[in-house]
């Protein structure tokens, strides 16, 4: 691992939606050189150009590792690719970045986190939520609620144009509970802090377009040890309703906290990247009541000025995976949690296809 001045050489594969913003972040970014691009079509043609051009551009993974001999790689492909990738990058001695989920499969999943622990490198798994402050201030505040904990979260996407070429590219391998899933069940998981002991899903196909065995819309529910439930709704396609798309609400006995998205919950923004992490305002209700049952307390609003556009939340994506690299962090628990949040999605994928309630050992 270079240390002192010598940058960090890496990789980007994918050079789609997160593979550019990765890409724009290690451009910016003090400590790393990118010394590659791959992708299979064009826009590595394309990103290269808006990251000002000279850079080697590959249509083959394996090549261009076995070329570049990079320090670390990026991966932002398609989920079946992940497992794949990242072991290849490890087992060359390279630190990984990856794209959730961290592999479309629990056993892959499992597979990277060993082929890390023995290579004694970095994975670092892209939960862009866990860097931006509103959602940390969030899951904070949901520890004021009291428990048990009610948790009602969604992102419906009425994809069109391009975004709806990602969606069908991304169902061929995962549904949206899975592939957007993970982040939300990573947030219960971190607002509970209890174990989720059963889930139960159901799932609707509602076109052609998509795989017979898979469904574009989806809603999961969980229950955890300390009697918390949370759900979970995720629908991709032209048909999808932009009508309550956007809820994300935690609930406890003594209140509950909202965060409030006035523009990304505007009409015609559903499928668009940059608003799914906006968060703009948090709202704070207190349940506190007198012998009139009157509030004793006004909402508190919370207007966070720290917050990221989609580009800055990469940024400090990609400085924690510097940090972790420089400062030999300890990455156990945060490839437990991106492994777990994958079991509990997957766990809900079965309830769809079998009709049962599934219980988590």
């Amino acid at each position: 691992m270079p240390h002192g001045t010598t940058p960090l050489r890496i990789l980007v594969i994918g050079c789609g939606n997160m593979g550019a913003s990765h890409a724009l972040a290690y451009d910016t970014i003090d400590g790393f050189e990118i010394c590659g691009l791959v992708s299979t079509g064009a826009s590595k043609e394309a990103l290269n150009e808006q990251l000002g051009g000279g850079y080697p551009l590959f249509s083959d993974y394996e090549e261009a590792l076995h070329e570049t001999r990079p320090d670390a790689v990026c991966i932002s492909t398609y989920p079946d690719t992940h497992e794949a990738y990242a072991i290849q990058a490890l087992e060359q001695g390279c630190h990984v970045f990856v794209e959730k989920p961290l592999a479309d499969t629990v056993a892959g999943a499992e597979r990277v986190v060993e082929a890390a622990r023995r290579a004694n490198k970095k994975v670092v798994v892209g939960y862009i939520l866990r860097h931006h402050p509103s959602w940390e201030r969030f899951i904070s505040l949901s520890q004021e609620l009291g428990k048990p904990l009610v948790m009602r979260m969604n992102l419906n996407q009425q994809s069109h144009g391009r975004m709806w070429d990602v969606h069908r590219n991304l169902m061929k391998s995962l549904s949206p509970i899975v592939d957007c899933g993970v982040h939300y069940i990573d947030v219960m998981c971190q607002m509970t802090r209890s174990k989720p002991v059963q889930v139960s899903a159901i799932g609707a196909r509602l076109t052609d377009e998509i795989p017979e065995d898979n469904y574009n819309y989806g809603q999961l529910q969980i229950r955890f040890e300390d009697g918390s439930v949370g759900w979970y709704e995720a629908g991709w396609g032209p048909m999808m309703s932009e009508t309550a798309f956007f809820i994300k609400d935690v609930i406890g006995p003594k209140g509950c906290v909202s965060i409030v998205a006035r523009d990304a919950g505007g009409a015609g923004k559903s499928d668009s990247v940059a608003a799914h992490t906006q968060t703009e305002a948090l709202r704070f209700h207190h349940a506190g009541v007198d012998k009139h049952n009157q509030f004793l307390q006004e909402d508190t609003w919370i207007n966070l000025e720290d917050e990221p556009d989609h580009q800055e939340l990469c940024n400090r994506e990609q400085r924690y995976f510097f940090k972790a690299i420089q400062e030999n962090l300890d990455l156990t628990e945060h490839l437990e949690d991106a492994v777990n949040s994958l079991r509990i999605a997957f766990a809900c994928d079965e309830s769809v296809r079998t009709g049962q309630v599934v219980r988590l050992a």
